[in-house]
């Protein structure tokens, strides 16, 4: 793959911007260009449809494991890290969107680990986002796979549950631009969001005996369970490796925190809403997905609202790893913005490899949602949170007085380094976490087979 130098601004301003609501040049040396002419056009998101899309993708199956998180550490300290971890996300979202405005040529964060880390630094991140984006998918197969086996009785062997959800999940990701799956985004975020309540009425209406003395206000447990409920949180916050690419595909660059707002805001409320009420009805031993807890009929009820949510946030995660790639071979050719054979045949092609490596090892890994725990724990650690800090430390750096800068900044200095410590520390503890439930799970004989029906 041919090594391609981006064009930087040499002094960029984030204040002065153009008619578009972009930082004036922007347009000349983002990914897509002047537009204006092209057959497929993909700077066409409106902010609300910003919002839409970062909703549908992250408030999804991560929020079925946050009452679970609670019965490890209590009522009290759950929520409290529930929304730190949000006002953390909405923190880091605006340092992103800041480096995004000043790196217009930034697609995605393998082109951000490029100008923090040179080639390596963009085939690393390029890597984690492509890994990520393909686990997450998975995720959302398996949950689809669980949703489908709890409507059918469980009468089908559940792989093959696996494999009806990968089709439509395939079809809804082949759009070639965001535009299009903005669309389908809005019924899944009413979906999820009517679901929630479906589930919270549910708990509500047939509480555990004795729910009133079954709920704590903290428990006293080990460090290694307690970072459960760290890990979860951040998983259910994890979608901010989406965000430069939903970016570039925005009309008005300038309007992106507009959406994050949005989105930070309603996911910490629902967040915390959901696992509080859904904990106390259910108790201590409330499954995850905590749907799975509720009885048969308001557990049907409650999957069968929100597949549609699963459907599109693992078609977004499919998309954004086919996008990756597309965009790396075909940066700046005619392949990107007309309707080639080759453009439309790549993109299947990628479209198709994506969710096929996610069916694959949902169904043919036993340990995969561990995996998922493992892939959360490298690399949203750091997309969600810790890399952050190292955009605002290399912008400050580089365009505004190099160490001064830092001395003269020293809070945002050193807020940025505890981002970056607060990501390096939860993606080593994460790991560990995940690596003991691993061994642990196979002590206990519960994994199972690859590719078998149980």
């Amino acid at each position: 793959m041919s090594e391609k130098k981006f064009v930087d601004i040499s002094s960029p301003s984030l204040e002065a911007t153009d008619p578009n609501g972009a930082p004036v040049g922007y347009h000349d040396v983002d990914v897509f260009g002047r537009e204006e002419d092209h057959q497929i056009q993909h700077k066409t998101l409106t902010w609300p449809l910003v919002a839409v899309l970062m909703i549908a993708e992250i408030v999804s199956n991560g929020m079925l494991s946050l009452p679970s998180s609670l019965a490890v550490v209590g009522l009290v300290p759950g929520l409290v890290l529930i929304i730190f971890l949000g006002l953390f996300a909405l923190f880091t979202s605006w340092l992103l969107i800041k480096f995004k405005l000043r790196h217009p040529e930034v697609h995605n964060m393998g082109d951000a680990g490029f100008i923090l880390f040179g080639p390596i630094g963009r085939e690393v991140l390029s890597f984690g986002t492509i890994v990520f984006a393909v686990f997450g998918t998975g995720g959302q197969l398996l949950t689809g796979q669980i949703a489908l086996g709890v409507l059918s009785s469980n009468k089908l062997c559940l792989m093959l549950y696996t494999g009806i959800f990968a089709i439509p999940t395939l079809l809804c990701a082949l759009p070639r631009t965001l535009d299009r799956m903005s669309w389908l985004s809005v019924p899944s975020v009413i979906c999820i969001l009517v679901a929630g309540i479906v589930g919270m009425i549910g708990a509500g209406r047939h509480p555990i005996e004795g729910w009133r003395d079954q709920y704590s206000v903290a428990v006293k447990t080990d460090f290694v369970t307690a970072f459960i409920s760290v890990t979860n949180p951040v998983f259910a916050y994890a979608g901010h490796f989406l965000f430069f690419i939903l970016i570039s595909e925005m009309r008005r660059p300038n309007d992106a925190m507009k959406a994050a707002y949005t989105l930070q805001i309603f996911a910490t409320v629902f967040y915390a809403i959901f696992a509080a009420v859904t904990y106390i009805y259910l108790g201590p031993n409330v499954s995850s997905p905590s749907f799975t807890s509720l009885p048969l009929k308001w557990s049907k009820a409650a999957y069968g609202i929100a597949i549609p949510n699963f459907l599109i946030a693992g078609s977004l995660y499919t998309h954004t790893a086919a996008k990756l790639v597309f965009i790396r071979y075909f940066r700046k050719s005619r392949h990107l913005h007309e309707h080639t054979v080759v453009g439309w045949s790549v993109w299947v092609f990628l479209i198709v490899l994506m969710n096929g490596a996610a069916f694959v090892l949902a169904v043919g890994v036993p340990i995969f949602n561990y995996l998922i725990g493992i892939a959360a724990s490298l690399f949203a650690s750091w997309y969600t949170y810790g890399i952050a800090g190292a955009f605002w430390l290399y912008d400050a750096w580089v365009y505004k007085g190099r160490l001064e800068a830092w001395k003269r900044r020293w809070a945002m200095c050193g807020l940025s380094w505890l981002t970056l410590a607060a990501g390096a520390f939860i993606c080593v503890v994460g790991m560990y976490v995940t690596i003991k439930q691993i061994v642990d799970a196979y002590d206990s004989g519960e994994v199972s087979e690859p590719f078998s029906c149980g």
